[in-house]
Parts: C-alpha cells; sequence; structure tokens
C-alpha cells in the first residue's frame, strides 16, 4: 500500500472517484467499470461515504474489495454526519487493520430533519482524530467556489487552511474554469498553505447536469454553458461536455496542477475519452 501524500510528493497524480452502488444491476456496472479504468493506470481511487450507519459497510466493502482484488490503491471517504466519536473511532480502526492507508475526512451534509447530526461538527475534528488512531494519508475538501455555508469567502480559505495545516493534500469539489482553481490555490498561498490541492474534474455530458453541478454549489461559467446549450441533441452535448473537459484538464496541468481527480459516477467512457484526447499514455 502507498500513502497519497508519498504519491503527490513523486510526481503528478491521476484518480478516480467512485460510489457504493445499491443495487445488484449496480454492482455489475462498477465491477465492469474498475475493469475498464484499471489498464489506466491511477494513483488511486477513492470510494464516497453518503454519512451516517448505513454508509459503514458499503464503503468498507468496497475500498476492501478493491485492495484485495484488483491492483488499485484505494481511498476511503469519511463523514462525521450521525457518527458517534467512539463509531469513528471504530470505523478508522477496521480501515487500518483491513490494510487501508488513505482516508478521505469530511464533513458531511446536514442530516435529514430528525436524524442525527453526529457528535463531530467539522471536518477538522475528523482530521484530528484520524491523526490520533494513526497511519492514514488524510485528504480534505476544497470548494473553489466557497461551501455553500461558508459565512464569507475569508472564513471558507481560513477554515480551509486550518484543515490542510493537519491533512495532507486536498481534492476540490468539479472545477470548470482554470481561473477558479488556481485563485483558491493563490489564497491559500497567501495563508502559508503549500498543500497539495487536487482539482476534481466532472464533465458536464448533459444539459442536466448544469443544474445539478449548481445545486452543489459549484459555478459553471457562462461560457461553457452557453458551448453546451449551442450543441444540440444528446449526443452533441456530450461530445462538447467531453471536449470542454478536456481543454480543462490540459490548462490544469499547463498551469502547474498537482494531479487530476476524476469524478466518475461509476462510468468509465468519459474518463477514458479524456485520457485519449490528451494523449495519457495506460499508465501515466
Amino acid at each position: 500500500m502507498t500513502h497519497i501524500a508519498r504519491m503527490l510528493a513523486e510526481g503528478r497524480s491521476y484518480s478516480f472517484e467512485l460510489f457504493p452502488p445499491k443495487t445488484e444491476e449496480g454492482r455489475l456496472h462498477l465491477a465492469r467499470t474498475l475493469v475498464e479504468l484499471q489498464p489506466l493506470g491511477p494513483s488511486f481511487v477513492s470510494v464516497t461515504y453518503r454519512g451516517g450507519p448505513s454508509s459503514r459497510r458499503p464503503t468498507h466493502d468496497l475500498v476492501a474489495g478493491i485492495r484485495e482484488t484488483t491492483t488499485l490503491e484505494p481511498m476511503a471517504h469519511l463523514t462525521c454526519v450521525g457518527h458517534t466519536r467512539l463509531e469513528l473511532a471504530d470505523i478508522l480502526v477496521r480501515l487500518r487493520q483491513a490494510g487501508i492507508d488513505n482516508l478521505m475526512a469530511l464533513g458531511g451534509d446536514p442530516p435529514p430533519p430528525g436524524a442525527p447530526a453526529g457528535e463531530l461538527a467539522h471536518a477538522l475534528e475528523l482530521v484530528e482524530l484520524a491523526r490520533a488512531v494513526g497511519g492514514f494519508s488524510i485528504g480534505v475538501a476544497a470548494h473553489p467556489s466557497v461551501h455553500p455555508r461558508s459565512a464569507s469567502r475569508e472564513a471558507d480559505r481560513y477554515h480551509l487552511a486550518a484543515k490542510l495545516s493537519l491533512a495532507d493534500f486536498a481534492i476540490t469539489q468539479s472545477v470548470f474554469a482554470v481561473e477558479e482553481y488556481l485563485a483558491l490555490v493563490d489564497e491559500l498561498g497567501a495563508l502559508g498553505v503549500d498543500r497539495p490541492v487536487l482539482p476534481g474534474i466532472m464533465p458536464l455530458t448533459s444539459l442536466s447536469s448544469i443544474d445539478r453541478q449548481r445545486e452543489l454549489g459549484a459555478v459553471v461559467p457562462p461560457k461553457v454553458e452557453a458551448r453546451l446549450r449551442a450543441a444540440g441533441g444528446e449526443a452533441e452535448v456530450r461530445s462538447v461536455g467531453i471536449d470542454l473537459a478536456t481543454e480543462l484538464c490540459q490548462a490544469l496541468l499547463d498551469a502547474g496542477a498537482p494531479g487530476l481527480h476524476f469524478i466518475t459516477l461509476n462510468r468509465s467512457s468519459a474518463t477514458r475519452e479524456i485520457y485519449a484526447n490528451l494523449g495519457m499514455k495506460v499508465g501515466s
């Protein structure tokens, strides 16, 4: 097993984000996706966590399965929401026992009405707990457009800098403009932060995905939206979305980003097309 922090110290990383499927059909689809993505030689793959007790086993089983049955390096997501401190500590210990060295520590979305909020309020507390357990390379989330619940841009960057004072790296929510990513890195640098920040890449392959990203707090630049809406039918929109993502990836790499983190939604085709467009070789 390899710590992601060590990978990033040695060079660029290329990684994929997956989620635990809920159905047998979803599990079969994810298995095919893993087979298709493995030849690309990603640095690591991350597995999301929905929050609360219902996510414990699906995420653990998927990261453990990837660890045991593939050559891929897994990273487990974990959120504070819906858990006591003791429960989170138990999850962290079980991950270490399963040989999982890499962790994405997240605050998580607010629980639905009536559901327990959890004992830890912020991702920083989860980072501290993971450090106490020991053995993890720890990532945290960054919001280029500012977290929707942040009081201000300054407060958002201050709290992110505090997380990165203890964590090893950050992965952003979806980025759609290189300028947005560079502004985030510059603002962290002004606060004395030099940890690697990996941009999250989400190809916009349908018009509905524009609204979905806005709901998540991401900013889709008007010029990007205009190109997608002018594309025509579904196939044309998808093609333009792949082209836009490829252009963004190249611009990010040219600007010095330490890698790319592809949010796959358990599908491989868009990521494989972007790899091919960038001229990236298998295992690069």
